[in-house]
């Protein structure tokens, strides 16, 4: 097998991170809010982009602007506010998501009858007014911006396109669609390559002249540019294009050619596919990775990476993976902050070595990504010359503001990313626009001011319940001049924050469950009451003005025969309490969601337990975006934890759980990383369904650990509304629905905004 020992350290690395001394705030372990470094003269220092500077060091990453266009592709108001938000805030230089190329030759990228759910910057005249509105607006804003090109998805493209279009998926060869691997994808001809070389030239002159300040090649993560130019997706052997490098070097060139010199060309490249390094072995027994063998070497990459230069390209970024180990370009909560600066300075040095220059004459700048959202730790990578520049994505998405607070030495102030990937990516995966789980105004500044308008009828509103809703609906009431109380039963703020926060790989939800108790102690107009039992009497004695109940869930116990007979706690309360794991080295953990997972994770790296997962559903982690859940299940088998899935709890006993588990032909390999769960709305005519053999098992442990979800505990809300104890009274985030962090924001911020 083709492998680098750096990607493979690296790879290795991801799933155990945390069991090495030292890795408290620094590369490759947690990242803190401090600020140490301050005051960032590195971050806030300006830089060269061909003939274009940038003001400071920080770039926007390319989050995909999925429905926030017309259907024509047009930039709607929705996305514009989106980008100048982040302009004001004080980013150097803004990136829009990925803008394809190749319609009409790629089915996959747009919708039945030509509708769009990207933008675009093709097709009529009229799209070419919305990128012209957003350049200027940034630019009054201070900052510069790139257009994200692609030549299009390939085989990550929806498949939907062979059911609603009739055409197949395109790509490099014969390769299989990631979403559905028993459609194959059909190889682009070389007349339609040069095509689509011809589109980006075309493209970026339109950009040009609409103002936007740079293109930028989306040439990773496995989209059509990575099939193309990657031999593990590229296995032609006729025609110009069997050269794997030859179609990026010539899209380049044609923008060049079409743009002229000092129009500054920005290139998204993988050092590595890393699917070698991933996957092992499996790389030969499954069947849709099978093909997928010889992607570039680091050497490979580099060598690429020069003859892009000479051909026009004037900066880069660099990361590792693809679709196929989603994880890796897209690092979730689990992973360590900086993962990738070893990545950017192997880059970073081997231009410096060969003296590498632009066709402008200057130093090609290399981009740093990767969980870089931490200031201290983006100042220091700068500072040791791992890279010239960071990019930050979600952290400007939590906190549009990130550069202004960095810069003031306000780093205490920044909202801090939770690394969910809710509200950023699966939210448009699920056929929503970009929001974000800590920031509810994030993908709706286009209706929502800025500042939160002060109230002219101030209120006293009682909050029953100090979780996640409770607190971030106080902080907000409480900006706007209302009069606050919360009301706590347990004897700390935080609710179901507080055991999440727990497990080492949860240090983002650590930050923003620190930054959110903070803020409601610095808030003024906010008073806490701890250790207090509400109950209707007390709330109609308060004389408040509104109530608002955010109680969270009531744990699920199952009604299950034997339950007594075996050692059992709640995970929650088990992640609150460790110590009352006592002397358990065996455990079964009964439920296969986000709560039951990660406390899996939790007790076989943090405890060393042997952890058995039994999970009633096909897939574990069902409903999580793809990355997280890929992340926490292949590190999870790495470290030897049994996920049973189809498999259903029919009695407890003294030190043993009684299963009854499907192993009939059809049902998922539990194990499955490389394959997404398909939105519930969209079918696979062509996927297994599972038969009904099913054979019981008995699992011997010590303790069982209950992880089976929560319902909407909303009890104290419906009595208190049918004893009327105040004039206004709301219900909202688990005690009305069991969400997410993104669920209980979204309702307190739109319920601040109302009340």
């Amino acid at each position: 097998m083709k492998k680098d020992e750096l990607i493979q350290k690296l790879v290795d690395s991801y799933g155990n991170w945390f069991t090495e001394d030292g890795f408290e705030n620094r590369q490759g372990g947690t990242g803190r809010m401090t600020q140490e470094l301050y005051p960032y003269t590195s971050l806030f220092s300006p830089i060269r982009i061909n003939r274009l500077t940038i003001k400071n060091r920080v770039v926007m990453a390319p989050m995909g602007n999925c429905q926030m266009a017309e259907e024509t592709g047009r930039p709607n108001d929705k996305m514009l506010q989106y980008f100048f938000a982040r302009a004001k805030g004080g980013v150097g230089l803004l990136t829009t998501g990925l803008v394809p190329i190749s319609h009409h030759i790629d089915a996959s990228v747009t919708e039945k009858g030509n509708y769009s759910y990207f933008p675009r910057i093709d097709a009529t005249r009229t799209n070419f007014m919305g990128w012209r509105d957003l350049a200027q607006g940034v630019h009054a804003r201070g900052s510069r911006i790139f257009i994200q090109l692609t030549p299009g998805l390939g085989r990550v493209g929806n498949p939907q396109c062979l059911l609603t279009k009739y055409q197949l998926p395109v790509s490099a060869s014969l390769n299989p669609n990631f979403y559905i691997p028993e459609i194959p994808c059909r190889p682009l001809t070389d007349l339609e390559c040069d095509r689509i070389i011809r589109n980006g030239g075309q493209a970026a002159a339109d950009a040009q002249t609409m103002g936007i300040d740079g293109v930028y090649l989306h040439g990773h993560e496995g989209y059509l540019l990575d099939q193309m130019t990657s031999p593990a997706f590229n296995h032609r052997k006729l025609g110009k294009y069997a050269d794997w490098q030859r179609f990026g070097i010539e899209l380049v060139k044609s923008i060049r050619k079409r743009t002229g010199p000092n129009y500054p060309i920005m290139y998204r490249i993988d050092l590595s596919l890393a699917l070698e390094e991933t996957y092992g072995e499996r790389m030969d027994k499954v069947k849709s990775l099978k093909g997928f063998h010889n992607g570039r070497s680091i050497a490979d990459t580099l060598d690429y990476m020069e003859n892009l230069v000479k051909a026009g390209v004037d900066i880069f970024d660099v990361d590792l993976g693809c679709y196929d180990n989603w994880w890796l370009p897209h690092p979730p909560a689990g992973m360590p902050a900086g993962c990738y600066l070893d990545v950017s300075k192997v880059a970073k040095e081997y231009f410096k070595e060969r003296g590498i220059k632009s066709n402008a004459g200057v130093e090609v700048p290399i981009v740093a990504v990767g969980k870089l959202g931490y200031p201290d730790l983006a100042e220091k990578a700068l500072r040791d010359g791992k890279c010239d520049m960071v990019m930050l994505g979600r952290p400007v998405l939590a906190d549009p503001d990130w550069c202004l607070k960095a810069y003031a030495g306000k780093v205490s102030e920044i909202r801090p990313c939770i690394g969910c990937q809710e509200g950023c990516v699966n939210e448009f995966v699920e056929g929503g626009h970009p929001q974000c789980a800590v920031n509810g105004r994030t993908g709706f500044e286009d209706v929502y001011p800025a500042e939160f308008p002060k109230t002219t009828a101030p209120k006293r509103i009682g909050v029953v319940g100090g979780g996640c809703a409770g607190m971030n609906f106080a902080v907000l009431a409480a900006k706007k001049g209302h009069t606050v109380e919360i009301l706590e039963k347990a004897d700390q703020l935080g609710g179901k924050l507080n055991p999440a926060s727990v497990p080492l790989v949860k240090y983002d939800i650590d930050n923003y469950t620190k930054w959110l108790k903070a803020q409601v102690v610095k808030t003024p107009g906010i008073t806490v009451k701890l250790n207090t039992e509400v109950t209707n009497d007390l709330l109609r004695a308060a004389g408040y003005d509104a109530v608002v109940f955010c109680m969270g869930t009531k744990d699920a116990v199952p009604p299950i025969k034997g339950l007594d007979q075996v050692a059992h706690i709640q995970a929650t309360d088990l992640l609150m309490k460790p110590e009352l794991l006592g002397d358990a080295k065996k455990v079964v953990v009964v439920g296969g969601g986000a709560v039951g997972v990660e406390t899996a994770y939790f007790l076989s790296y943090e405890k060393n337990c042997r952890v058995q997962v039994v999970e009633m559903l096909e897939h574990f982690l069902d409903g999580a975006c793809t990355a997280n859940r890929g992340h926490l299940i292949h590190y999870l088998e790495k470290n030897g934890v049994e996920l049973l899935n189809c498999s259903k709890v029919v009695e407890f006993g003294k030190n043993l759980v009684r299963i009854s588990r499907n192993v009939s032909a059809g049902v998922p390999d539990p194990y499955n990383t490389w394959q997404p769960i398909l939105p519930k709305n969209v079918e696979n005519p062509l996927a297994k369904k599972p038969g009904s053999e099913t054979v019981v098992q008995e699992l011997s442990c010590d303790l069982v650990v209950l992880a089976m979800g929560g319902r909407a505990d909303d009890r104290a809300f419906l009595s208190a509304q049918q004893a009327q104890v105040a004039p206004e009274l709301y219900n909202i985030g688990d005690s009305f629905h069991a969400g997410r962090v993104l669920e209980a924001n979204r309702a307190a911020y739109n319920l601040a905004m109302e009340i």
